[in-house]
């Protein structure tokens, strides 16, 4: 009895032993979107942890309840997670939960314009994320049918180019690209800025403050517009180098047909360089590259949108757990050999910029990346950043495919009509 006695009270050593052992274990929990460019960020972080002796614990949650989910988790005040995605979205939705992050030393290596305080910064003027990587839009073009010389740089230059080769039977279609709602930054948003042109007044203005001491006010009725709208109403209808059906398409059906063989053109993002370079997934792969944007008729100088994706800590995170993700948001930022591999994954360009010409010195895309957009200095930001831009930004869609879709004199005054129904949704 007594050896009986004696083996329970070392089980229970043992196991109290063990459960200490565990409670301090370190962990940090990731709350991400499945996505190449994030996955290959977190294992950045689990090499990280593998050397600090940390686990990553990944909780993964879909882009269609994310917003909402983490926003309920920071809002309640949760310690649920360590270390979130953070977008440009949403970037000034979170602010005021989340930690700063100044006193990183790794931000040092970050994109100043990727940081843009008008998207991150809380009000007390500190940066709320550190960059995961970049993401942008670019023009995409057929290298075996069109030679650099012959690039088009101008709105008119693109029409001009598409139709000589769908005449000589080389394509079904000059340009192809996404319409329909949340698709818009591949053809109404980069054919709006190359001329000068934007959602809201004033034109490339993204202070919330400004653009409601402005009443949020439309640029759709604006003469810029008109043109924009005009130029697609031609290229489906008069021109005919784009799809009859493209004012519902979305990015996956302008991607399918560039990949298909059937455009010369498109415009996507960075990232479906590799997509459209993989023998697998597309007829054109290795003849693709990648160009300027052309202009339109109201913009002479070069143009180029870039944003970042970001991590960010949550405020009601412990003191510990919170120096812990700190560290590791930082050291990430100075892996080299971990942003490498996110970019030859991906074609993201990592957050680490000094890296950016350094890669460029062995890689063709990147050196193309650098001179079409990444050292652009007349830049745009993506989206605007308040509460109301996703209803905004449908009416927006809204009222341009209406116009695009109605007859070609009708523009200007379906234009003028929907504008209200922009600053409704804005207010």
């Amino acid at each position: 009895m007594e050896r009986l006695k004696g083996l329970g009270a070392f089980a229970l050593a043992a196991c109290l032993l063990g459960g200490a052992a565990h409670a301090q274990q370190k962990e940090l929990r990731i709350g991400y979107q499945p996505n190449p460019i994030q996955d290959a960020s977190i294992a950045m972080m689990e090499a990280w942890g593998a050397k600090k002796g940390v686990k990553i614990i990944k909780v993964p949650v879909s882009y269609g309840v994310y917003v909402e989910k983490m926003t309920a988790s920071l809002t309640s005040g949760s310690d649920q997670y360590d270390i979130v995605w953070h977008n440009d979205d949403w970037g000034q939705l979170w602010a005021h939960l989340l930690e700063p992050t100044n006193d990183l030393p790794g931000i040092k290596y970050a994109d100043k314009w990727g940081l843009d305080p008008i998207i991150w910064d809380n009000k007390d003027g500190k940066t709320t994320t550190v960059p995961m990587g970049h993401t942008f839009g670019v023009f995409f073009y057929r290298k075996d049918l069109v030679p650099e010389d012959k690039l088009p740089k101008t709105w008119a230059e693109l029409v001009a180019v598409s139709k000589a080769l769908q005449d000589e039977k080389k394509v079904k279609f000059g340009f192809v690209g996404a319409m329909a709602a949340n698709n818009t930054w591949f053809t109404w948003f980069w054919s709006m800025w190359t001329n000068n042109c934007d959602v809201f007044e004033p034109i490339f203005e993204r202070s919330n403050a400004v653009l409601a001491t402005n009443g949020w006010k439309p640029a759709v009725s604006n003469p810029c517009m008109k043109e924009v709208v005009e130029f697609w109403w031609d290229a489906i209808n008069a021109d005919k180098i784009s799809p009859r059906g493209m004012p519902a398409y979305d990015r996956n059906e302008a991607n399918a047909v560039f990949s298909a063989g059937d455009s010369a053109f498109t415009v996507a993002d960075s990232v479906y360089w590799g997509t459209f370079n993989d023998p697998a997934k597309s007829k054109i792969a290795g003849k693709v590259s990648i160009a300027a944007f052309p202009l339109g008729p109201r913009r002479t100088n070069p143009f180029a949108w870039n944003d970042i994706w970001g991590w960010s800590i949550p405020k009601a995170v412990p003191a510990e757990r919170k120096a812990l993700a700190k560290e590791l948001l930082s050291d990430i930022m100075s892996d080299e050999a971990g942003q490498t591999a996110l970019w030859a994954k991906t074609g993201a360009p990592p957050p680490n910029q000094e890296l950016w010409t350094k890669i460029a010195q062995t890689d063709e895309f990147m050196k193309l990346l650098k001179k079409v957009s990444l050292d652009v200095p007349g830049k745009v930001h993506a989206a605007y950043y308040f509460e109301k831009w996703p209803a905004a930004h449908k009416a927006f869609s809204d009222v341009v495919i209406k116009a695009v879709t109605g007859k070609r004199e009708d523009i200007a005054k379906s234009l003028a009509d929907g504008a209200a129904s922009i600053t409704e949704a804005a207010k």
